[in-house]
C-alpha cells in the first residue's frame, strides 16, 4: 500500500519511547538541531512520545497512513533488565519497523539500540547520553539523504 504524502509534507515523525527519556531524549534533540543544520526546518519534526520501544512500530504506521509524515524515527533504548528478552524486544521492534516501511512505501527510520552491557551507572549513563547525541545526527543525516534522494525519483518520475 502507497501512501500519498502531501506535496507540501516533508514532515518528520519521531517517535520516541519514555524508558531511559534521560538518554533517548538526547538522540530527539540532536536529531532536531541537525535536522536544521542540514536545512530542515524545527517544524518539520513532530516529536511524539510512547510507552515503551515495542509500541512504536504501530504507532509509526498509524501515523504514516495519515499522509503527513514523509518519513518515521523510532528511537528507543533497550536494555537487559536482568531478564532476558531485551534482545527479542529489539528484535521486534526493527522488524516491525522494516515492516512498517516496507507496507507504506515509506522511510522509517531506527535509532532503537541495545548495548550489550548498561549499568545504571554514571558512566554508562554518561557514555549512552553521549552515544544518542551521535545517534541523532546520523539519523538526522539519513532522514536528509534519504528524502533527498525520493524527491530527487520523484522528479524523474513527473
Amino acid at each position: 500500500m502507497t501512501i500519498a504524502v502531501k506535496p507540501e509534507a516533508n514532515r518528520i515523525a519521531v517517535l520516541r519511547a519514555r524508558w531511559h527519556a534521560g538518554i533517548v531524549d538526547n538522540c530527539v534533540d540532536s536529531f532536531i538541531e541537525e535536522w536544521v543544520r542540514l536545512g530542515g526546518s524545527k517544524a518539520d519534526v513532530d516529536v511524539i512520545d510512547v510507552p515503551g520501544a515495542l509500541e512504536i512500530p504501530l504507532h509509526a504506521q498509524m501515523l504514516i497512513k495519515t499522509g503527513k509524515y514523509a518519513a518515521a524515527l523510532g528511537v528507543a533504548f533497550v536494555v537487559d533488565g536482568g531478564i532476558y528478552r531485551h534482545d527479542f524486544v529489539a528484535h521486534a521492534v526493527l522488524q516491525g519497523l522494516m515492516r512498517v516501511g516496507l507496507d507504506t512505501d515509506t522511510p522509517v527510520l531506527s535509532a532503537v539500540l541495545t548495548p550489550h552491557n548498561f549499568q545504571e551507572s554514571e558512566a554508562h549513563i554518561a557514555f549512552f547520553k553521549d552515544h544518542f547525541v551521535i545517534k541523532g545526527k546520523e539519523a538526522a543525516h539519513a532522514a536528509h539523504a534519504i528524502l533527498s534522494e525520493r524527491a530527487k525519483l520523484a522528479l524523474v518520475n513527473a
